[in-house]
């Protein structure tokens, strides 16, 4: 898949470490409401304290058993998902309308860059059209889910590294009855999320023909 060339254009990245899931959410609305047609693009990296989140059609009896963990009702699309510690958050708040690209040419990007990180560790990953994400031996170790208002997105992705999969088994992730999840952990990759995050960015550099420049938290 070609993906529309922009002239290496900038693109922010902010590592902010670990932040509420609301808190995160008001910030990429706030963002996206007040960026003007030069603004421009980020990438944010970060973690979630344990947390379920619908989708805007998320159908809550694809929760099973969610215990004391909080649940959010989200304005991405998908169903039901899960965020935790040890997992990689990368929400992307993007112009599409400026890069002239399509929101199928968007998913297929972040999904084969995430292909293209886990081969780095000699992992055969795959996509699924009708069911979006990254799965490795058909156990999902990542998911997308995305907003785009006016031409801009925002939301994106979660990739699976060190972490209780344990809170995926009280839902149907993504929708999906009986669905396996993994990580990178459990398929022997030992790496930090800050070097995975490094070499997450350097995938999406390649495949969006970004050019990264690493700032503070805003």
């Amino acid at each position: 898949m070609d993906i529309p060339n922009h002239s290496s254009a900038t693109l922010v990245v902010r590592n902010l470490g670990t932040v509420a899931y609301l808190d995160a959410f008001n910030q990429m609305k706030a963002f996206t409401d007040a960026r003007t047609d030069v603004t421009p693009d980020e990438f944010w990296l970060l973690e979630h304290p344990a947390v379920f989140t619908l989708g805007q059609t998320g159908k809550r009896e694809h929760l099973l058993d969610p215990g004391d963990i909080e649940i959010v009702q989200s304005d991405r699309g998908g169903q039901v998902t899960y965020h935790g510690p040890g997992q990689i958050v990368g929400y992307l708040l993007w112009d599409l309308a400026r890069q002239g690209m399509g929101v199928r040419d968007l998913v297929s990007g972040i999904e084969n860059a995430i292909i293209n990180l886990l081969s780095d560790f000699d992992l055969r990953a795959q996509a699924r059209r009708e069911a979006p994400g990254v799965y490795v031996s058909n156990a999902k170790i990542a998911a997308l889910g995305l907003r785009v208002r006016k031409g801009r997105c925002y939301h994106g992705l979660s990739l699976n590294v060190d972490m209780d999969l344990s809170p995926f088994e009280r839902i149907n992730p993504c929708g999906y009855e009986g669905l396996a999840v993994t990580s990178l952990r459990a398929l022997g990759v030992d790496e930090d999320l800050s070097s995975l995050g490094s070499r997450l960015v350097k995938h999406v550099e390649r495949q969006f023909s970004y050019h990264a420049s690493w700032q503070a938290r805003a």
